[in-house]
């Protein structure tokens, strides 16, 4: 018996609008108990079909569209095709200096609660939600058909890796197909080689979501000495030093982070640029330690922390952290600086962390100008709200 639900009329406009999500408390009625991952069917007022999607009953988004409007068959040839139109949205993005990208961007491609990111030869595809498990063999089968990946990684979540565990058998930083791996993967970015630990590393392995930005940084780093505050592994420095900076400051809370920003730097050392830059490391809280070093100085200083408002009731203080935060950074800018603040946090929005970082340019009482600010890369697309986070603001002094 197909699963039918009834929702909320604010919902069914929602949906119409081209929102990919049904919440739990939007739903006034369905025919019987949903499974994890079947296909539940919505109808509107008038008994007409208005969207199918994946059913999943452990998560407040209970419904994760797939499709609205005029009723179709959702089978093989409906999901290659769908892989092909996400495929064909990056062909023109990269070329062979790039290995390193995002294949599918999960709801704004059509993919709700999934993640298809690509390392060289290696694929990693991170779930959100386990109503893709009862469809992951099919998936994946179309995945290596497509894309003739040498291996596919799976990522979990961390909210659905004990269901996916209990009920399927699957782990966090499996081998879904090709070889084991023991070693990070080597993948490049705009010709610069990076690794990636693509079994037990953050998102996928690596943000591969601020290439456009690494890449603006690069360009005006030429001469400056560079701090790069919560530096990871030093994507921004990279570039940075590739882009002619005198000097690289990594600093980061974690030691991990910085052998691994160590790393990276050695594979590049054949690059003229990269083997002249002084890159000194500094292990320490970003916030701290901007605070207690008043004296030190820089020409280009990157702040990239995490997300700081994992939910909406820490927005308020998040965006007062990203105001103190950004007055840090510029309180150590040299005259002639440049600043540039980032935020992944999905629950403050680009127009309040804009106007964070321009409050505390105002407050610093320095003549500043905002050079430009950024939003998603090209194949990291946000096509509803909530899909919307990461923005970046670049400020000259």
């Amino acid at each position: 018996m197909t699963l039918k639900l009834r929702i909320t009329s604010a919902a069914e406009k929602q949906i119409r609008s081209g929102h990919p999500w049904i919440f739990s408390d939007s739903i006034l009625d369905q025919n019987r108990e949903g499974q994890m991952g079947e296909m539940g069917i919505i109808y509107d007022k008038k008994d007409k079909f208005l969207a199918a999607g994946f059913f999943d009953p452990d998560s407040p988004i209970r419904l994760r569209i797939l499709h609205a409007g005029k009723p179709t068959n959702i089978d093989a040839a409906w999901w290659t095709e769908r892989l092909e139109s996400a495929v064909a949205r990056r062909a023109p993005l990269f070329d062979h200096q790039t290995t390193g990208f995002r294949w599918i961007n999960g709801e704004n491609d059509g993919w709700p609660g999934l993640v298809l990111d690509r390392y060289a030869d290696t694929l990693v595809l991170k779930l959100y939600t386990a109503a893709w498990l009862p469809r992951l063999r099919e998936i994946t089968g179309l995945i290596r058909q497509r894309l003739q990946a040498h291996r596919i990684v799976l990522r979990l979540s961390r909210n659905i890796q004990e269901t996916v565990l209990r009920e399927w058998r699957k782990n966090d930083g499996e081998i879904l197909y090709g070889p084991p791996l023991e070693q990070p993967i080597i993948f490049l970015e705009t010709g610069l080689q990076f690794e990636a630990d693509v079994l037990r590393g953050h998102i996928s392995g690596f943000f591969l979501d601020q290439r456009e930005n690494r890449r603006k940084v690069g360009s005006r780093a030429r001469g400056r000495s560079v701090l790069n505050a919560f530096s990871f592994t030093g994507g921004f420095s990279l570039y940075a030093a590739k882009g002619g900076a005198a000097s690289i400051t990594d600093l980061d809370i974690s030691r991990h982070a910085l052998e691994g920003g160590r790393r990276n730097f050695q594979l590049n050392e054949s690059i003229p640029e990269i083997a002249r830059c002084r890159r000194t490391e500094i292990k320490a809280d970003a916030f701290e330690w901007l605070n207690e070093n008043s004296k030190k100085r820089f020409g280009l200083i990157i702040l990239d922390p995490p997300s700081l408002a994992k939910r909406e009731s820490e927005r308020a203080g998040a965006i007062e952290a990203y105001t103190h935060l950004a007055s840090a950074g510029i309180a150590h800018l040299e005259p002639g600086g440049l600043l540039v603040a980032c935020s992944c946090s999905a629950h403050v929005s680009a127009l309040e962390f804009f106007e964070s970082v321009r409050r505390a340019a105002s407050k610093s009482r320095r003549r500043f100008s905002e050079l430009e600010t950024t939003g998603h890369a090209p194949d990291h697309p946000a096509t509803f709200e909530e899909a919307n986070y990461l923005k970046a603001a670049y400020l000259g002094f």
